[in-house]
């Protein structure tokens, strides 16, 4: 089973095209991490934290009795990713981190939280989808299809107009903590024992270089793949993601068997939805 968790602001459809290559060798979930997407928003800002995330993947996995799960992660997911893995008998046995490693630089996520910065509602479609573009504008060579794909998606209307799919609250929780340098989950990484792929979009500031080589040094079983003309973060779109991403897979945790459909997940809710 392989498991896709979407960035901070991110949602389920993100892996659409990741997930249709995918599944035709394994059950492929794509959740909605509470708060976007399909999920349930949670009461105040302060629900939205990684243990209550982390609660809600076991209670996934639990459900739909995965023991072992292949995970990739773009951002937050990846971070997700590396946590869960980094546990006691971890159902992860092959980790894919898209665009994120075990530190993250305080400016870096000072970018992210400006990012994230939008309107309450967009007049028109094509305000939100100008927003969506300059937004996402790091992910690389996006294809107008899949352009159309993250729009469709990444909208819900809103009386008249539009606005995006995630609730508002979640920019109010990504602050770096005050005059430190940024992140740190090396206790977590050094932990991690199963095979990893580390991608690397070649702009990107949420993922120095100097971070993607520090933890290939304290880690033989993990690889790097760049992408090149991609920031934060590579959009696992194109058919050299993909292609990296299922030789990988192939690779570290080869499986057999029929093919299953890809699925999503509303986490907020605890609803199980099946595609």
């Amino acid at each position: 089973m392989v498991v896709c968790a979407h960035g901070f602001s991110g949602n389920a459809r993100d892996f659409d095209f990741l997930a249709a290559e995918l599944s035709r060798d394994a059950r492929v979930i794509c959740p909605d991490v509470a708060g976007r997407g399909e999920s349930a928003w949670l009461p105040t800002p302060l629900s939205y934290h990684f243990p209550q995330f982390l609660s809600d993947f076991r209670s996934l996995l639990a459900h739909v009795g995965a023991r072992e799960v292949d995970w990739i992660g773009t951002s937050m997911g990846g971070l997700l990713g590396m946590l869960l893995a980094s546990e006691p008998a971890s159902p992860v046995r092959s980790l894919v981190m898209n665009d994120v490693g075990a530190f993250l630089p305080a400016d870096a996520l000072l970018r992210i939280a400006r990012n994230l910065a939008a309107p309450a509602r967009f007049d028109s479609r094509r305000e939100a989808e100008a927003h969506i573009r300059a937004t996402h504008r790091d992910w690389g060579d996006i294809p107008e299809r899949q352009w159309a794909h993250l729009v469709r998606h990444g909208l819900r209307k809103a009386g008249d107009g539009y606005r995006l799919h995630y609730d508002p609250q979640i920019t109010r929780t990504l602050q770096p903590v005050p005059f430190a340098p940024g992140l740190f989950f090396w206790s977590a990484w050094y932990r991690v024992a199963v095979p990893v792929l580390l991608v690397r979009g070649e702009r990107s500031e949420v993922f120095p270089a100097s971070v993607a080589a520090a933890m290939l040094a304290s880690n033989p079983r993990a690889r790097l793949v760049e992408i090149e003309g991609a920031g934060h973060a590579p959009a696992l779109m194109s058919a050299k993601e993909v292609g990296e991403v299922r030789e990988f897979l192939a690779e570290v945790a080869p499986r057999g068997g029929s093919p299953t459909a890809a699925g999503r997940a509303k986490m907020g809710d605890r609803a199980w939805n099946p595609s």
